[in-house]
């Protein structure tokens, strides 16, 4: 990530352009250059081919924003994140929060901000949450995704966040490869509650899964272990309500945060 930095530093001062000027010339604000440049953010892949077309450095830029999104994710998130890219289908469970690939930026940031984060670490996860959206869901032909969400999380957060959040719930769902389904609180005790998973199906029929906890996340590819959950899966997606209510009932607690 130094690197991007002086690269993009040292390109704008010997262009003798303001941050400002560079975003203006890029479709950004002064702001997000300055970003770039002190490491809070990495340029997405159209915007460092923008950058490198302003400065004309060839691909310099594209490269030094790879290596620096590489960088970014943390060594624990990678195994996983190469199979969540490769995966034909995603099936997620939580059962307090709004899935990571379904955030708002907005959600996310509140949601680490809550853990009292520094600034930065705030900055860089949430740009690696929405490269992993980019990644998978908002790609062309993106897998299929199918999440689960206990009720209870479509009522935690501030409420202009969850507003924003919930109507992307809505927005996204209508997506014909994004399955959204509630499961209510008349469900009671299930499996799901003993903690969040997703459910990745690789080519070949290949399985992995994906465990989270308050420090990290791992990979597990253990076929019993798979099995096990997706047996949970099976169950929870039983208590689940069917999509049209699932929506009904996301469209109620929208309007609930007005």
């Amino acid at each position: 990530m130094n690197d991007l930095r002086e690269i993009l530093r040292t390109q704008r001062t010997r262009a003798k352009r303001t941050r400002d000027q560079v975003g203006a010339a890029v479709g950004l604000s002064g702001a997000s250059i300055a970003a770039f440049e002190q490491g809070r953010m990495i340029p997405q892949p159209d915007t460092a081919e923008r950058l490198d077309e302003h400065f004309k450095t060839g691909d310099q830029i594209q490269r030094a924003a790879r290596e620096a999104r590489e960088d970014a994710r943390p060594t624990w998130l990678r195994p996983w994140t190469e199979h969540e890219q490769r995966a034909t289908m995603l099936r997620c469970f939580e059962h307090s929060l709004i899935p990571g690939l379904l955030q708002t930026e907005a959600y996310t940031r509140a949601l680490l901000a809550s853990g009292r984060l520094p600034g930065e670490v705030i900055d860089r996860t949430t740009q690696v949450r929405r490269e992993r959206q980019a990644a998978t869901i908002d790609r062309p032909n993106p897998p299929m995704l199918s999440a689960l969400i206990c009720e209870v999380a479509l009522s935690y957060g501030p409420v202009d966040v969850m507003k924003e959040q919930l109507e992307h719930l809505i927005e996204v769902s209508r997506r014909p490869q994004v399955q959204i389904l509630v499961v209510p609180r008349a469900a009671g005790l299930h499996p799901g509650l003993q903690g969040a998973f997703v459910l990745a199906t690789l080519p070949a029929r290949g399985r992995a899964v994906y465990l989270d906890d308050q420090l990290r996340g791992r990979s597990v590819t253990d076929g019993a272990d798979v099995d096990e959950l997706e047996r949970s899966w099976e169950i929870v997606r039983g208590l689940a309500l069917p999509v049209s209510l699932s929506q009904d009932l996301i469209m109620k607690a929208v309007n609930n945060h007005d």
